[in-house]
């Protein structure tokens, strides 16, 4: 017996119709219909009773499906365990994140992992330093990081965009801006801008703070922070404003603080950073599900949209 029909056998003995069964192995209805058909010619005997309404098994069917399971998932398991060993799957991975959506990504991300690989070692979570957003990475502490967006240093290598988010400007409650619906990165020129301290690229900084406006301004950069929470300090404080990815409103509201949106700004971006020199199987399976991941709800934009 070929192990793609006892695989198809398998899957409608649970199943129980032709169609779903066909959708859950990706293959088309016409080869699992051929696969039962050449099973019963192997074993002599009708293994489902088919009418128009519905499929049910025969007893000879039910008999042959408990007898060949646990076979068939031993070998499976055995044979994922190999493969799992073979791409270095085995091994935990060590994945960063640099927002809170971030890391909640990265947990659905490694459950899809789990479920494509089952053999798959364990997905150990890490949160990044705000100042210092690839230290751990090149450092080998992680073999994966959910960072922000852009990412141009020759020694990485990237994957797609996973989120994608509007920004909001963060700025005291006492801060005149805290009134106004809405503000525009010309704005900015008007007020001072927390920044970062730390080994952060000037390009990523550029992007996250600009250091000009639109019509050509010049955006004065005040303090310098190297956490999260002593921005939000500083900006509770009144001592500047900083730019925010509008989910970050979620994780860090504080009664002194006000998210104003900031409407002509581009979207924050997040995708996957990983060592060039070390692109391994491991780290592809688990890209691979975090884009699965995003695909399922609907792109980058709609992760971010509906909080998940």
């Amino acid at each position: 017996m070929e192990r793609r029909n006892v695989e198809i056998f398998l899957a409608l003995t649970e199943e129980l119709h032709f169609g779903r069964t066909a959708q859950r192995l990706h293959v088309s209805q016409a080869r699992v219909s051929q696969s039962i058909k050449q099973l019963e010619r192997r074993i002599g005997a009708a293994l489902f009773e088919r009418t128009s309404r519905r499929v049910e098994l025969t007893t000879i069917g039910r008999r042959l499906a408990d007898d060949i399971r646990p076979g068939y998932e031993q070998i499976r398991d055995g044979i994922e365990r190999a493969v799992a060993a073979g791409r270095g799957l085995a091994e935990p991975l060590r994945v960063g994140f640099s927002s809170p959506l971030a890391g909640e990504l990265v947990l659905f991300a490694a459950s899809a992992y789990r479920e494509r690989h089952p053999a798959a070692g364990e997905v150990l979570l890490h949160e990044t330093p705000l100042s210092d957003p690839f230290g751990l990475l090149r450092s080998g502490e992680l073999d994966l990081l959910l960072a922000q967006f852009p990412v141009a240093e020759p020694d990485l290598a990237t994957g797609p965009v996973l989120i994608s988010d509007t920004r909001v400007l963060a700025v005291s409650t006492r801060h005149p801006f805290a009134k106004r619906p809405s503000v525009r990165v010309d704005d900015l020129a008007g007020d001072k801008v927390l920044s970062l301290s730390g080994p952060v690229p000037d390009y990523w900084l550029d992007h996250l703070l600009p250091p000009t406006t639109p019509a050509g301004r010049p955006v004065e950069r005040g303090e310098r922070a190297a956490t999260r929470q002593e921005l939000l300090a500083l900006v509770g404080a009144g001592r500047g404003v900083h730019p925010a990815a509008a989910h970050e409103v979620r994780y860090y509201a504080r009664p002194n603080i006000a998210y104003v949106p900031l409407d002509d700004a581009p979207p924050l971006e997040y995708g996957l950073v990983w060592r060039a020199s070390a692109d391994t199987g491991r780290i592809r399976a688990f890209a691979e599900a975090a884009v699965e991941t995003v695909r399922r709800q609907g792109g980058p934009g709609d992760v971010c949209a509906d909080g998940r």
